[in-house]
């Protein structure tokens, strides 16, 4: 499928490696450590229940759903294939 000089598998290997990316992007998000008892944000106690779900926690559920939203709007993929059509939005 690759044309010019690439390798016949080169569309698979940028496929792969997104998803590695994307991957140990998820990876580094995830908590370790101590649960804390209250939000590191707003000091609201922390659910018991959240800490034992998610060891390492440190924000509560509201906090964390608005860094989750923030984190959201600033991330832009990253298209490695460069094609046309992504380069004109």
């Amino acid at each position: 499928m690759a044309g010019g000089w690439a390798r016949d598998d080169a569309v698979q290997d940028q496929i792969d490696s997104t998803v590695e990316d994307g991957l140990a992007r998820v990876r580094d998000r995830i908590p370790k450590g101590e649960s804390r008892q209250d939000c590191a944000e707003c000091g609201e106690p922390i659910p018991e229940a959240r800490r034992k779900a998610l060891p390492g926690v440190q924000l509560c559920l509201s906090c964390q759903e608005e860094l989750d939203e923030a984190e959201k709007k600033s991330f832009s993929g990253y298209n490695r294939r460069g094609s046309k059509d992504s380069q004109l939005r």
